[in-house]
């Protein structure tokens, strides 16, 4: 059932702070499995393995490896580049001449749909290869797992920087008496939503919650405003990018789109801060976290973390199984205590399809979200990360992309 030959790994796409656990499960399992063949790594994603900008890992000093499992950022480096028909054969004859057997690839949505085209063109070519999908995404809307690496410790931050700012912002007199977060997440609202685990009593920052999957009203959205304003001086918002109106229009598109067909978000939280402000005439603030809710490796959920290196290892022993044409998934177990465990699904079933958050797990009003979904949510943030430090700051690691090239450049 094993094939003879090597395996590379990739990176797509947007990192989490967790990303380089799945790349550390990956490597480490597969040299402490002692195969013959050869690990390798394709920078930049899909787009370095069709440039051929791959190196052997065996070169990389294994303190850095290790040290993926504290690193945030692609530590492969990634890519956002959709696979055209042209590239399929180009590719597969790249595998061929480094007899590349095995194929990682890591990432969301779309990288699962990469790695699933990648599947079919190693078929129609009539190369053995077996392909495997090693899920993450800060935004947790892969379907058939029960949650995504990089989501836990994405929740974790943000819902810190509720806790935080909203008491920041209920503890000093200030003009400024609303908050606006704006939080990622095009379609789908699981991180927007994690805003509220930072409850702890009714009062508490987030008072509203407004997430994609529910049309956003303004009317409606100013009135939840003024009700909590008047209840309490001040109010917090954490909203999602990606929210729209009746229509499907986003509420702040740029206009662009990347090379998968999605528009380019930016600007809700400032949108609605405008609107509050001229509107109601309470003065507004906007925060918006960016890049810092996917690379917040300093506050990390261990969970998360843990699970990350766990399909990665997965992974490894489902190819070696003679498995093919799969994503890795999580799933958690029955019962009050959490446990999780690994599974499989399809390439076919995964690629491009997002889960959203169920409608039951937002509240009628749609301008928050229900126990049923802090339940889910809380497991999934708990315990931190270890990480060294130097000079009161993280040491993190970092690849030695010069070593090991298979073709110099």
């Amino acid at each position: 059932m094993v094939l003879s030959g090597n395996a590379i790994i990739a990176q797509s796409g947007g990192p989490t702070a967790v990303i380089n656990n799945s790349v550390a499960g990956v490597v480490q399992t597969w040299q402490k499995l002692k195969f013959k063949g050869k690990i390798y790594a394709g920078l930049n994603g899909i787009k370095g393995v069709l440039e051929e900008d791959i190196i052997d890992l065996a070169y990389q000093d294994k303190a850095v490896i290790e040290g993926f499992r504290y690193t945030p950022g692609a530590g492969l480096y990634s890519c956002r580049y959709k696979v055209l028909p042209e590239d399929q054969k180009k590719l597969i004859n790249i595998c061929r001449k480094h007899d590349i057997r095995y194929f990682f690839y890591n990432g969301g949505n779309d990288s699962m749909d990469t790695a699933y085209k990648t599947m079919l063109a190693a078929e129609a070519m009539g190369y053995d290869m077996r392909v495997i999908g090693v899920p993450k995404t800060v935004d947790n809307d892969l379907p058939f797992t029960d949650h995504t690496p990089g989501y836990g410790s994405a929740a974790k931050y943000l819902a810190t920087s509720v806790l935080e700012t909203g008491i920041d912002l209920m503890s000093v007199s200030t003009k400024n008496k609303v908050t606006i977060l704006e939080a990622m997440g095009r379609n789908a609202g699981w991180l927007t939503a994690a805003g509220a685990l930072a409850k702890r009593s009714p009062d508490d920052a987030p008072h509203l919650v407004y997430l994609p999957e529910v049309v956003f009203d303004i009317v409606a959205f100013l009135k939840d405003v003024e009700a909590v304003y008047k209840r309490l001086g001040y109010v917090y918002v954490v909203a999602s990018e990606g929210i729209k109106n009746a229509k499907g229009e986003y509420i702040a598109a740029g206009g662009s789109i990347d090379a998968f067909g999605h528009a380019q978000l930016s600007g809700a939280g400032d949108a609605l801060k405008q609107i509050v402000e001229a509107e109601l005439g309470i003065k507004a603030r906007c925060n918006t976290l960016g890049t810092a809710q996917r690379s917040a490796m300093h506050f990390a959920s261990l969970t998360d973390a843990n699970e990350a290196y766990m399909v990665g290892a997965k992974a490894v022993e489902l190819v070696m199984a003679g498995e093919s044409g799969i994503m890795v998934t999580l799933e958690r177990a029955s019962g009050s205590e959490y446990v999780c465990t690994t599974g499989k699904v399809g390439l076919a079933k995964v690629a491009n399809v997002e889960k959203k958050v169920p409608l039951n797990w937002i509240v009628p009003a749609g301008n928050n979200v229900t126990k049923d979904f802090v339940d889910y949510a809380r497991p999934l943030i708990m315990g931190e990360v270890s990480i060294p430090m130097e000079n009161g700051l993280p040491k993190y690691v970092s690849l030695n992309a010069a070593l090991g090239r298979l073709i110099e450049k």
